[in-house]
């Protein structure tokens, strides 16, 4: 694993959004927020922004529709767009499972999504030891069936997240960089 350097982003680079994406418990929240923190720039938790009725339905096993996420991700989307109106790069933690979600964000800015991926045993594992989530274990299996995975899209990394938690933040903020460093 690479060593990453903790900087903020340049004022003169244009605004990113950095979408952390990937299954429930593939670790989005802490990868997002370690990126926001090494670079300096905000970060905001996805879940969070989740109407209550689709907290509620995941709370209670039921998957959400398309039709429950567009306004999820138009919250998303407008907050990325205020982000880069206003000059600022953000980094937010977003399932963002199919490609039609991230061509909804794509709209919204400048987007680098960090796909983090990782085995269905791994996954189950890491939803297992979590405590206080709402996502059940139980909707793991429709997450995986509903990724479409980003494979050949533009402004994509994909991090493997079979490595330890550190291992995967490091992997995570040194491709950022790297990334940020070659498109300004």
């Amino acid at each position: 694993m690479s060593t990453a350097v903790s900087q903020p982003v340049s004022e003169k680079a244009q605004p990113w959004a950095i979408v952390v994406m990937g299954v429930s418990g593939c670790g989005k929240s802490s990868v997002g927020r370690a990126i926001g923190a090494a670079l300096k720039i905000d970060f905001v938790e996805g879940d969070e922004l989740h109407p209550p009725a689709n907290i509620d339905k995941m709370s209670n096993g039921i998957p959400l529709t398309d039709e429950d996420r567009w306004p999820w991700l138009d919250r998303i989307g407008q907050i990325i767009s205020n982000a880069q109106r206003e000059g600022r790069s953000v980094v937010v933690s977003c399932s963002s499972l199919r490609k039609a979600y991230r061509d909804r964000l794509r709209h919204a800015g400048r987007v680098l999504f960090v796909y983090l991926e990782g085995s269905e045993e791994l996954l189950t594992g890491r939803m297992s030891r979590r405590e206080g989530h709402f996502m059940p274990v139980s909707l793991l299996k429709n997450q995986l069936a509903v990724l479409e995975p980003p494979k050949g899209e533009p402004s994509v990394l994909a991090i493997d997240i079979s490595g330890s938690s550190a291992e995967v933040k490091q992997e995570a903020i040194a491709a950022v960089a790297a990334f940020l460093n070659a498109t300004g």
